[in-house]
């Protein structure tokens, strides 16, 4: 089995997560599948290096580490990830969402369907 690097000396869990819920990041390294990905076989790629993905969740791993839950658009997988394998990269939502006083969140249309959550 292989040794869990725990980078002891680092407990992420004590600061806010870097990343929120839909943000846009790219992955900075090619991700392989290590036998835990169901449906892929060992050794395939699941993310490309550059790949653009948005988070999807956000759990913990170790009782140190924030790992979020990133779905990649290009290749359809949804991996976890670590802070350090992220980058940030231009607004994670759209400026209709964020905002919905926005012009362009007034020019859609309304759903009338008389559903309600």
């Amino acid at each position: 089995m292989a040794k869990i690097s725990r980078d002891s000396d680092v407990v992420e869990l004590t600061a806010q997560p870097i990343f929120e819920y839909g943000q846009k990041v790219k992955s900075l390294k090619v991700v392989r599948n290590d036998g835990t990905y169901a449906g892929k076989d060992i050794g395939e790629i699941l993310v490309r290096k550059g790949e653009i993905g948005y988070v999807t969740s956000i759990g913990t791993f170790l009782q140190q580490f924030y790992i979020y839950g990133t779905e990649f658009i290009e290749s359809g997988n949804r991996v976890g990830m670590r802070g350090k394998e992220l980058e940030a990269t231009t607004d994670s939502v759209s400026s209709a969402i964020a905002d919905p006083s926005s012009d362009e969140a007034a020019s859609q249309p309304a759903d009338h369907t008389g559903v309600t959550a």
